[in-house]
């Protein structure tokens, strides 16, 4: 779908068009297929919309830009294209800085902020440590990279096949994509305590991106908002425990 931003969106879209409607946004280098696991396991009652956000997965690769503003611009782009006046904002990683940001550009169409695998800075060493990798990237991007990038963000064990798609993902995007993304992250403004709407912080104890003092931290900067830190977890409870994460995102949407 091509947008007023000017960026061209793959999406998928589950559920009927008059439900309760939540978007959720991927990580750095992943793509919709990062909520595979989960979209299955949620109600069908529930409008979900997934982009690949610009640059990622099956939408258009630009030049740029990639300012978490302009992602977040496209968030509400395709609201309006696809007709949803409001939604329950869910981010992941990279998508949570996009997701945040949405909910300041537009508070009046984000309901709801789930944050996972977040932290309250861009420019922690982990973050800073993958840019200056992906610097250094020429094309073809190295697989071996790419599986190491992807594994270290998992602690328990999630399936084979689900992890060669992820690594399959991250490896259709080249070497200037891969670098002009994480410098608009670092690039990231912070604006957290202008968040007013409803949080929560969802991460893991063994997250090797934001330790669980950042994710707390994060909660604690956000008016309102409530943390959940999940044991045994890494950086992606989303693919590690998707029963658990389901759980704990179906609560919060139902005030629990």
């Amino acid at each position: 779908m091509l947008l007023n931003t000017g960026a061209r969106l793959h999406y998928r879209q589950q559920g009927p068009e008059t439900g309760p409607a939540v978007i959720m946004l991927h990580g750095y280098s992943d793509s919709s297929f990062s909520f595979s696991r989960v979209l299955p396991l949620l109600p069908s009652s529930l409008r979900v919309v997934v982009p690949d956000q610009r640059g990622h997965g099956r939408s258009e690769r630009t030049t740029g830009p990639y300012s978490m503003d302009v992602m977040a611009r496209d968030v509400i782009d395709l609201m309006d294209a696809l007709e949803v006046p409001t939604a329950t904002v869910v981010g992941h990683s990279m998508g949570s800085f996009v997701g945040r940001r949405a909910a300041v550009l537009a508070p009046e169409r984000v309901t709801r902020l789930v944050l996972v695998g977040a932290g309250p800075s861009s420019t922690n060493a982990a973050v800073l440590e993958v840019q200056k990798a992906a610097s250094q990237l020429k094309d073809p991007v190295d697989a071996t990279f790419v599986r190491d990038f992807q594994y270290s963000c998992v602690h328990q064990a999630v399936p084979a096949e689900f992890m060669e798609q992820i690594i399959a993902e991250s490896l259709a995007l080249d070497a200037p994509t891969w670098n002009a993304v994480v410098a608009g992250l670092v690039a990231y403004t912070p604006a957290e305590a202008d968040i007013r709407q409803p949080t929560l912080v969802l991460g893991g104890d063994r997250d090797a991106v934001f330790t669980v003092d950042e994710q707390r931290l994060l909660a604690q900067i956000i008016p309102g908002a409530r943390v959940e830190i999940l044991k045994d977890v890494g950086h992606t409870p989303h693919w590690e425990v998707p029963d658990v994460f389901v759980a704990k995102l179906l609560g919060f949407l139902q005030g629990s």
